[in-house]
């Protein structure tokens, strides 16, 4: 899978956690989940959920704190796609 296409997924994927949804449309790697789309924590566990059944892929902790922007989570999910 490309890294755009993985990107694209990703968008797809959070859309319905973000509360800004006017930065969501505008995203790029650096877009910060927390702060400029304004998932709340509780909801990042959902969308780490949900990446791991849409990539048919296991997201450990470690890796999973490691999510902050959108490109930190294309890049997760692309090393557990290895």
């Amino acid at each position: 899978m490309e890294h755009q296409e993985t990107f694209d997924k990703v968008i797809g994927i959070i859309k319905p956690f973000v509360k800004n949804t006017d930065k969501l449309a505008n995203a790029d790697e650096n877009t910060r989940l927390l702060e400029d789309l304004g998932v709340n924590s509780a909801r990042l566990v959902d969308i780490v959920l949900a990446f791991e059944d849409e990539f048919d892929i296991a997201i450990d902790d470690e890796a999973a704190d490691r999510v902050r922007t959108l490109g930190d989570a294309v890049t997760v999910i692309r090393e557990q796609q290895q």
